[in-house]
């Protein structure tokens, strides 16, 4: 794994503009690697859009932020043509999300319309304007930001939208100390000024093939499909883990072994990370809501009753 000390210097990076949420910035490195796409959702003002704009620093990525508001509209994403009379043709002009890192700040904010402008892009890594397809450039990460307080003027992800986001992460308050450290340093220069490229877009290529080549054993892929089923079984849930969802678990598995300096998944990366897979994916039932259920309590509840594989039988050998 060549490029693991990369890795670990571009989470170093972006620690020095967010202050004291290394394990938010740990699955949202994770995301990138395993080649996913990130959901923040948090109160304004805990630094949503710093983290995001640090990585594209870090790793020195074409970004392009949107703020959504409802007047944004679908060709403001994903681009348009025009008729070019000189030529009689027609010509394709790129919108913003032709970019490596898109940021799209309070996505709940324009219309459900310009929402499904994404499904396409974040599946597929194209775009189809007037029936032509155009591939956005890679590598491409989707970072998207909502907050959850207040709901006027504000419209829901479609639950097809939800399940296309990798994870979904919720920052909190800084603690004291790393609010008081985030004062000094941005008394001295702006937290995103102290973020230097430590890595470049063909480093970020050559870590997800890397991510890409962790061993992942049968028992493991069974661990995988067994909390997915339980989850679809569970008769709190109204909605249960979609098959893209086992897909995103067994990838930001991946790269937690990665980051860990494994080349082969354990049963701790597959627990690690499910929560953030989860939590956006699985829906209520009216009566569990009525019950005072939480998603995260059925989350920890599945987490307890599937049995884990033993670790010795996750390497390679399966010894």
């Amino acid at each position: 794994m060549q490029y693991n000390q990369k890795a670990a210097d571009v989470a170093a990076e972006v620690s020095k503009a967010v202050f004291g949420k290394p394990q938010t910035i740990r699955t949202i490195w994770m995301a990138m690697l395993a080649g996913g796409h990130v959901l923040i959702e948090d109160i304004p003002g805990v630094g949503k859009t710093t983290l995001a704009l640090a990585f594209a620093r870090a790793l020195e990525l074409n970004e392009s932020r949107v703020q959504f508001t409802p007047d944004v509209l679908p060709s403001d994403i994903v681009g348009f043509t025009v008729f070019q009379k000189e030529t009689g043709r027609l010509a394709y002009h790129p919108g913003n999300v032709m970019c490596n890192l898109f940021l799209g700040d309070e996505i709940n904010r324009t219309s459900s319309r310009t929402q499904s402008a994404l499904l396409e892009v974040m599946e597929e890594g194209n775009v189809t304007v007037d029936g032509v397809t155009h591939p956005v450039p890679a590598p491409f990460t989707v970072i998207a930001t909502e907050n959850p307080v207040g709901a006027a003027g504000t419209q829901m992800l479609p639950q097809s939208q939800l399940d296309r986001f990798t994870v979904c992460v919720v920052m909190g308050y800084p603690d004291t100390e790393a609010e008081m450290q985030m004062l000094a340093g941005r008394g001295q220069r702006t937290l995103l000024e102290q973020v230097h490229p430590v890595a470049n877009q063909a480093d970020l290529l050559a870590m997800q093939k890397e991510v890409a080549g962790v061993f992942i054993h049968e028992l493991m892929y069974r661990y995988i499909v067994d909390l997915a089923q339980a989850s679809r079984k569970e008769p709190r849930l109204a909605l249960g883990l979609s098959p893209r969802a086992s897909l995103a678990l067994a990838g930001m598995a991946r790269a937690a072994a990665y980051l860990a300096g494994r080349d082969f998944v354990a049963p701790q990366d597959v627990t690690t990370v499910f929560a953030d897979v989860a939590r956006h994916r699985l829906m209520l039932t009216d009566q569990a809501k009525a019950g005072g259920e939480t998603v995260d309590v059925v989350i920890d509840d599945l987490l307890r009753t599937v049995p884990r594989p033993r670790p010795e039988k996750a390497d390679r050998h399966g010894r």
